[in-house]
């Protein structure tokens, strides 16, 4: 399968405020946190892919508290740990790409297992996200720490039908007041490391 997924900086409360209008179903809310690794035999950066592992949480949608304080609020024992690796982006038009992701019993071990492989921790993306339901397509409203708001619309499909897709994430992000002209193609991990932080 393949991840189509478009992606704005933009404030929220006008956001919110056109979902409302449009009856998007809220879907939940969490926060996340992701360990992305440094491969031994390849460079993940020069290859545009990459290995994580996320731990996920679910939180009140209404909490106001900053991103780590979320995250940090969350016992260890509540979260869920995902393994997930996204090959290159496949297309200049979106952000879409090759996608892998299955659960695991705990992500200390599989930590640990990467470790022992020669994997190391490069980076850690945390993260606030809240998921709506609109038009087939899921819209999340994410604050990631150390970087700000953003807006993202995505969907999962074949490779025969990334091009509808990508236009259809282009018509719902436009149904909410954003431009898919100012979408951003680089992940937030991209945005960390290239030092594009903004205060939260």
């Amino acid at each position: 399968m393949y991840e189509v997924e478009v992606k704005v900086r933009a404030d929220h409360g006008p956001v919110r405020e056109r979902l409302a209008e449009h009856e998007a179903v809220p879907v939940d809310a969490v926060v996340q946190e992701d360990v992305y690794y440094d491969a031994p035999h390849r460079d993940f950066a020069a290859t545009d892919e990459a290995l994580r592992i996320r731990r996920e949480a679910s939180i009140d949608p209404d909490a106001t508290d900053s991103v780590a304080a979320a995250v940090d609020s969350v016992p260890s024992a509540e979260f869920d740990a995902h393994v997930t690796y996204k090959g290159p982006l496949v297309e200049a038009e979106s952000k879409t790409r090759e996608e892998f992701e299955t659960l695991v019993a705990a992500g200390e071990t599989m930590d640990e297992i990467l470790s022992r492989l020669g994997f190391e921790p490069a980076a850690t993306v945390r993260k606030r996200r809240e998921r709506f339901a609109l038009d087939g397509y899921t819209v999340t409203l994410d604050a990631v720490e150390g970087l700000g708001e953003y807006v993202e619309c995505e969907v999962e499909t074949d490779e025969e039908s990334v091009e509808d897709a990508r236009e259809g994430a282009f018509e719902v992000l436009r149904s909410l007041g954003l431009d898919p002209d100012d979408q951003i193609r680089t992940s937030y991990l991209g945005l960390l490391l290239a030092g594009e932080a903004t205060s939260e």
